[in-house]
C-alpha cells in the first residue's frame, strides 16, 4: 500500500474552536476533510469498531455540541449519531472482529479499521485526521492529533460514530450471550465483567490475548481459541487489561 502523504504543518490559531483544523486545512486548499478514531481498543469482548466522518463546511450544517464521545452520555452520542449522519457529507464504519485482533494485535488492528474506514467513505478526502495514531496506505496526507477526539470537529464525530455502533453491537451480543450483561460494561473489563468471566469461561466474542480471558478458559469450554492457541507471534504479545 502507498505510504500516506507528507503535507506542509497544520498551523491552528489558539482558540480557534473544534472546527479550527477544518478551517486552517480548508485555507491551505485540503478539503474535504476526514477524520477517523475508533472505539474498542481496550474491551476485553466485542469488536474494534472505528469511524469516519467528513463534516459539511456549510455553518448551517455545523453540528454543536461535538466532543469525544466518551464525555457524553449514552442519550448526547445518540442524538448526535443522527445528526452527524443526517448532516455529513459522508461517513463510514469498519469493524474487526475479535478472532482478527487476537492474530495481528490490537494496535494492528486499531490501524487496519481506521484505515478501512475512511477508505469505505464515498468522498474521498484531501486530507485525514485520526486520534493519536497515524494511518498509513492511504496515499492522502494526513496528521495524527493528540486527544484528537476532544479537538477536532470530524475526529470526535468519528468518534461518536464508532462508539454508538459498537455499543449497538454489544447490546445484540448481549442477547446471544446473556450470561456476560455485556449491555451493562460493552465488553470492557468492569468488575462485573470479570465476575461473569471467572464464573463461565470466555466465549467466543472474547478477545483471548487479554490475560484476564486467557486465565479464565475452561477446559470443558466449548471454543478453543485460548492464548496459547493463537500464532506464535500473537502469543507473544498477550494484551493485559
Amino acid at each position: 500500500m502507498p505510504a500516506a502523504k507528507s503535507a506542509a504543518p497544520v498551523l491552528v490559531k489558539r482558540n480557534s474552536g473544534i472546527y479550527g483544523y477544518e478551517r486552517a486545512l480548508q485555507r491551505m486548499g485540503l478539503h474535504p476533510v476526514a477524520g477517523a478514531d475508533e472505539a474498542g481498543r481496550g474491551a476485553c469482548a466485542g469488536p474494534l469498531v472505528a469511524g469516519a466522518v467528513i463534516l459539511s463546511d456549510a455553518k448551517s450544517r455545523q453540528i454543536a455540541g461535538l466532543k469525544d464521545s466518551k464525555l457524553l452520555t449514552a442519550l448526547q452520542r445518540e442524538r448526535l449519531y443522527r445528526e452527524i449522519t443526517e448532516k455529513a457529507v459522508a461517513w463510514a464504519v469498519a469493524c474487526i472482529e475479535p478472532a482478527e485482533c487476537d492474530a495481528l494485535g490490537m494496535h494492528v488492528a486499531n490501524v487496519m479499521a481506521l484505515r478501512m474506514a475512511l477508505l469505505r467513505l464515498d468522498v474521498p478526502p484531501m486530507y485525514v485526521l485520526t486520534d493519536g495514531f497515524s494511518v498509513d496506505g492511504l496515499g492522502t496526507p494526513g496528521l495524527a492529533v493528540w486527544k484528537g477526539d476532544q479537538v477536532v470537529a470530524c475526529v470526535a464525530a468519528a468518534s461518536i460514530i464508532a462508539k454508538v455502533t459498537r455499543d449497538r453491537i454489544m447490546c445484540e451480543l448481549d442477547r446471544l450471550y446473556p450470561e456476560y450483561e455485556f449491555k451493562e460494561h460493552k465488553g470492557y473489563c468492569t468488575p462485573l465483567h470479570q465476575e461473569k468471566l471467572d464464573a463461565y469461561g470466555p466465549s467466543a466474542t472474547h478477545r483471548m490475548r487479554f490475560v484476564n480471558v486467557s486465565r479464565t478458559t475452561r477446559v470443558d469450554a466449548p471454543w478453543d481459541t485460548a492464548a496459547e492457541h493463537l500464532p506464535a507471534s500473537a502469543a507473544s504479545d498477550v494484551d493485559e487489561c
